[in-house]
């Protein structure tokens, strides 16, 4: 049997969608409008309401997009198609981020310029994208890569380098604390408004050597170099940002062991907006759980720094949100990297009197033990050491310490479950209250000292208390205060919140500790030994001082090299230092350049910026990429991104809303680093009147994963998955690959895992409607979902079922009728119009394509379709299925694409019910049902219920009371 010559096939749908996607490209048919800068169409902008919808943009892998991919673009694009057609001038982009390690990994391996390999995976990206039929405006696609852009990134770099956040200037909200330009703290110094401080105090400014100023100035800068403890990959020749370490303390990339290294790196100071970084996530519309993940990765607490002191009067500062409990400070834990571990250990140091032996690790000396176990914690990430479950260690460095509120000496100790990423690297251990210090004190026989203890009734301190060593465990929970003694300070019997107001208040009197704010979150380290990167528009004067270039010296590009590589080492060989690649490029490094005191020598910045740099500002430059005078036209910021009235729910006045993109979608995975970093780059160019939105992203909506089953065989190696049998059915369905039976396991979808699936094969055997269909109609956005590519097929007979509604598959001509539509489709039609547009509103995608189908299915019921009816079912469809939409409108004779047309508005009085149903009870129980006038009476249905045959029965001897709640209730109960 031949299949009809006009049937709806994937074929079929294959030269519809790409006729339709030449047309938009070649009528420019999303382009959006800007009201200034070199795209101004002011005419076209004015009196629309603006929507800016945005995708996190992704890396242009080798391999190409999977169908998991494509989830979150598509939900954007129905977002962005259905408002447009309700009117709103919709700005829709995607852009690329272009530098990286696999890119330059894979120069290195092959000596193909990185350059070379990322322009042919975009090339890839924006084919596939394309084929998917997305409503982006393709002028404004922006790549990370090319010098256009990175030329504005290294502006902002420099803006941030000529920036100092002033702890007391008054912003516009009111508030405290903003960004300013280094060069107002210079004018302040050198007329004498502002002292010196710090190792500078009691000088004058114009007394310090250029070089003096320069290192007092980078005290003060939001982006500074500065020593700091990095996770060194020798094997890799390069430092890793945390995210790239595994938790077994190896590299991401190549599995080779990391350490901890203290190098001469660029950092962003981040923490200096730490407090309005979490304050601002109240004013912002994100989930929940994606703000409490920010405020934990800040890790604001209250507490106190306290000063302890060392055998050689080494001041030992601790932060610590239980100063009420210094009492019970038994030992000390310094992190392994630790400055003052050095000095403390001493050259010829042997153990002390008093050393116990579990405190030594077996060595001979505390140089030997300290030593060792700095190696071996180099090993280990950040994540494992903080693990839980993992047996503590650490070791005796010889020293003791003196405890400022009682004088008591204690030992001092390092261990890996302290990190110089928190507080100070330093901590008094208190074993009775705190559960760490309580096994490590009892792995390493340490006293523990109870100061807290359980209250009975009256509140007092439970008699009879054994203690936490009798109890096997800290005490964590409330309580007073107990063995809190001293000449001074009395903390016995005081609650936990009386004792820590006590206990500041006397360090604070005695010199010894302050009451201070601390945070988890550390500065922004900013640097990578690689190649392909953006370079830092810095160079270095003769006294190694840091200067800027000038906006006129940017871009500063990258030079051709010969080895993309930095020099690797022996991966164990943990003393290696990095040597980047630009390093090698002598003539670009060492140059003569005249920044304003003439022709002088300096010496570039070797390091790269790290991949984060991109993607910190990228959707600022889709609102205006043709402008080469600025990143972003002011006016144009203002409109796509200022602050609005009542934009964030429960937002009443326009100065609550921060501004931002309208509406960002991306994976969770991204929702702290990504998300903050961009967050602090927008607060800085706000503070410095650069944009007009204090957030980048107003509203932030994260997307749920699509998983597919992977196949591993008996060595635990994965299978194609494409190339699986089964055999049997239910749960005794077993799999094979070649006749070798295997394992199946649900994950993620990848390369790696042999499971991807290319959205090529989906438009080859189905079509790209028929994938956008079936993605956006498989469960909630926000959840994760199973890949089956077997049930692609029902969404593909949707279509069909759309397609034969309208058009007739042997001869090809529309068969719709202009009627009238009978009331029963009258009214289902625009019940469905007002479900469909609440769900589309709301990114409720996949109810409403259950509610398309729904329609689509009673229009085939009928003995003709209406035009009215099927045209209202073209336009609902058309965000979600876009080049069937566009044929069938057009073969109903619109000339127009229907991406501006108008969606489908429910008439209201459509939506009312004429006859409802009543759910009828007895002593609450159901006996029956009727079918009832949905404008019907209490009193009418009451007394239609008594007349029911089954009341009647049941009432014989009369009605106790009747619970009308019309018109969909009514419970009898007899008497």
């Amino acid at each position: 049997m031949n299949e009809p010559q006009h049937r709806y096939t994937a074929e079929l749908a294959g030269q519809i969608e790409t006729s339709w996607q030449d047309r938009w490209e070649a009528d420019g048919t999303f382009h959006a409008p800007n009201p200034a800068g070199p795209w101004a169409e002011p005419e076209k902008a004015e009196g629309r309401e603006k929507l800016l919808v945005l995708d996190m943009f992704p890396y242009p892998s080798g391999s190409g997009l999977h169908v998991g991919h494509p989830l979150g673009y598509i939900a954007t694009d129905v977002f962005s198609r259905f408002n447009r057609m309700l009117g709103k001038n919709v700005l829709h982009a995607m852009g690329y981020d272009a530098f990286g390690l696999p890119a330059e990994q894979y120069a290195i391996e092959t000596g193909t310029h990185p350059r070379v390999t990322t322009e042919a995976n975009i090339v890839t990206y924006k084919r596939q994208l394309r084929r998917l039929g997305l409503d982006h405006d393709d002028r404004r696609s922006i790549k990370t890569i090319d010098p256009d852009y990175y030329k504005w990134t290294q502006w902002i770099f420099t803006e941030i380098f000529n920036a100092w956040y002033d702890t007391e200037a008054v912003r516009a909200d009111g508030g405290l604390g903003k960004a300013r330009p280094i060069s107002e703290l210079v004018d302040e110094l050198e007329a004498g408004t502002r002292e010196l401080v710090g190792d500078f105090a009691g000088r004058q400014w114009a007394d310090l050597s250029a070089k003096e100023q320069g290192d007092y100035l980078d005290g003060f800068r939001l982006t500074y170099a500065d020593e700091a403890p990095v996770n060194w990959a020798p094997g890799l020749g390069t430092v890793l940002a945390n995210e790239e370490v595994t938790s077994e303390g190896r590299s991401e990339r190549g599995n080779f062991p990391v350490f901890k290294a203290n190098l001469r790196q660029w950092k962003m100071r981040i923490t200096a907006y730490a407090d309005r970084l979490a304050e601002d996530l109240d004013r912002v519309e994100w989930p929940e759980n994606i703000k409490a993940l920010q405020r934990n990765w800040i890790g604001k607490s209250h507490g106190a720094r306290v000063h302890f002191t060392g055998p050689n009067g080494e001041d030992i500062e601790v932060f610590t949100t239980r100063p009420d409990t210094l009492f019970g400070a038994s030992f000390m834990v310094l992190a392994p990297e630790h400055p003052l571990v050095a000095s403390l250990v001493g050259e010829g140091a042997v153990w002390p009197e008093g050393t116990r032996e579990a405190w030594t690790g077996g060595a001979a000396s505390p140089k030997q033990a300290v030593e060792d176990y700095q190696y071996e914690a180099g090993r280990k990430s950040d994540v494992e050491r903080q693990m839980d479950d993992k047996t503590k260690t650490g070791v005796f460095t010889g020293a003791w310490a003196t405890n400022p509120v009682n004088g008591a000496k204690v030992p001092v100790f390092i261990a890996d479950y302290v990190l110089m990423g928190y507080g100070t690297g330093a901590i008094m251990a208190v074993p009775s209250g705190d559960d760490r210090d309580f096994e490590f004190a009892q792995a390493f026989d340490l006293d523990i000292i109870d100061v807290i203890s359980p209250v009975d009734g009256d509140g007092k301190a439970q008699a009879g208390w054994e203690g936490t060593v009798a109890d096997g465990k800290a005490f964590t929970g409330e309580g007073v205060l107990i063995n809190s003694a001293t000449d001074g300070l009395d903390l016995n019997g005081m609650t936990v919140t009386e004792s820590k107001a006590a206990m500041i208040a006397f360090l604070e009197d005695n010199g010894a500790g302050v009451g201070t704010v601390n945070y988890r979150m550390r500065d922004w380290l900013f640097s990578r030994q690689r190649y392909w990167g953006e370079p830092f528009p810095i160079v270095y004067d003769t006294d190694g001082v840091p200067h800027a270039l000038p906006e006129s010296m940017l871009p500063l590009e990258l030079p051709e090299v010969d080895d993309y590589s930095p020099r690797t080492f022996d991966p164990d060989d943990r003393d290696s230092r990095p040597e980047a690649p630009l390093a090698r490029a002598a003539e670009w490094v060492n140059v003569t350049l005249d920044l304003g005191d003439g022709p002088q020598q300096y010496r570039r910045e070797t390091n790269t910026m790290p991949q984060w740099a991109g993607s910190c500002w990228y959707y600022l430059r889709y609102l205006d990429p043709a402008n080469d005078q600025a990143f972003v036209d002011p006016a144009v910021e203002q409109y796509w991104m200022g602050k609005q009235h009542s934009a964030v729910a429960g937002a009443a006045e326009g100065t609550k809303d921060p501004g931002g993109v309208d509406l960002y979608v991306g994976g969770a995975e991204h929702a702290v680093l990504h998300l903050l970093y961009a967050r602090f780059w927008h607060k800085v160019l706000f503070d410095l009147g650069h944009v007009s939105s204090e957030e980048p992203f107003r509203k932030y909506f994260a997307q749920g994963m699509i998983q597919a089953y992977a196949y591993t065989d008996e060595r635990g190696v994965y299978v194609p998955a494409a190339d699986i049998e089964e055999r049997g059915e239910g749960k005794a369905t077993e799999y094979f690959y070649r006749g070798e039976k295997v394992e199946r396991r649900a994950g993620k979808m990848g390369k790696s895992l042999k499971n991807a699936v290319s959205p090529d094969e989906m438009y080859e055997a189905y079509g790209a409607d028929t994938l956008r269909v079936y993605e956006m109609s498989m469960g909630p956005l926000e959840l994760g979902r199973p890949w089956e590519t077997r049930a692609v097929v029902g969404s593909q007979r949707f279509l069909q079922r759309l397609w034969r509604n309208i058009v007739d598959e042997e001869t090809g001509d529309v068969v719709v009728v202009d009627a009238p539509l009978d009331a029963e489709t009258e009214k289902a039609m625009h019940k469905t119009i007002d479900a469909v547009r609440k769900d589309y509103a709301t990114l409720g995608f996949n109810t409403g394509i259950a509610r398309l189908i729904e329609f689509n299915n009673a229009l085939t019921k009928l003995d003709a379709v209406p035009r009215e009816a099927a045209e209202a079912l073209v336009l609902m469809v058309a965000p979600v299925a876009p080049h069937i939409a566009e044929e069938l409108w057009k073969r109903l004779g619109h000339d127009e694409s229907l991406a501006y047309a108008d969606f489908p508005v429910a008439d209201e009085s459509k939506l009312v019910d004429d006859q409802v149903t009543c759910v009828l009870q007895i002593k609450g129980k159901v006996r029956a049902t009727l079918q009832v006038p949905a404008s019907i009476t209490e009193d009418e249905l009451k007394a239609l219920a008594l007349e029911h045959p089954k009341v009647v029965a049941a009432t014989e001897n009369g009605v106790r009371t009747v619970i009308v709640r019309a018109p969909k209730l009514v419970n009898v109960v007899p008497a």
